[in-house]
């Protein structure tokens, strides 16, 4: 009854993605697990929705620590990466506006001197 050509897979296969680069290292991790579990405790000690807060940032910061891998730090990067090709191109366009100011003046002279 069941006819080959027109079964199809239920799941399509997906890539895998790729694991995130690590961008926190030493100390900074190490800072990142010891907070990391400060915050639990002191989160599970205080109980209700303040503690529940305290104990997800305190997990943020473990998985921080763990992985060694930090969304946010990444998002500031690409923001200084960001500014700092913007000002390039914002010196670069200064330098060019600068270089056709020297050219227009030369041409103004040379357009009002009379010619001998």
């Amino acid at each position: 009854m069941s006819d080959s050509k027109t079964l199809r897979p239920i799941i399509e296969a997906t890539p895998l993605k790729p694991q995130p680069t690590q961008n926190v290292h030493g100390w900074e991790r190490i800072g990142s697990v010891a907070g990391g579990v400060m915050m639990v405790g002191k989160g599970l000690r205080r109980g209700g929705i303040f503690g529940l807060i305290q104990v997800a940032i305190g997990g943020v910061a473990l998985a921080r620590g763990f992985t060694g891998h930090s969304s946010l730090k990444d998002k500031l990067e690409q923001g200084r990466q960001e500014m700092n090709s913007v000002r390039t191109k914002i010196e670069r366009a200064g330098e060019e506006l600068k270089n056709l100011k020297t050219k227009a003046e030369v041409a103004a002279e040379k357009a009002v001197k009379p010619k001998a």
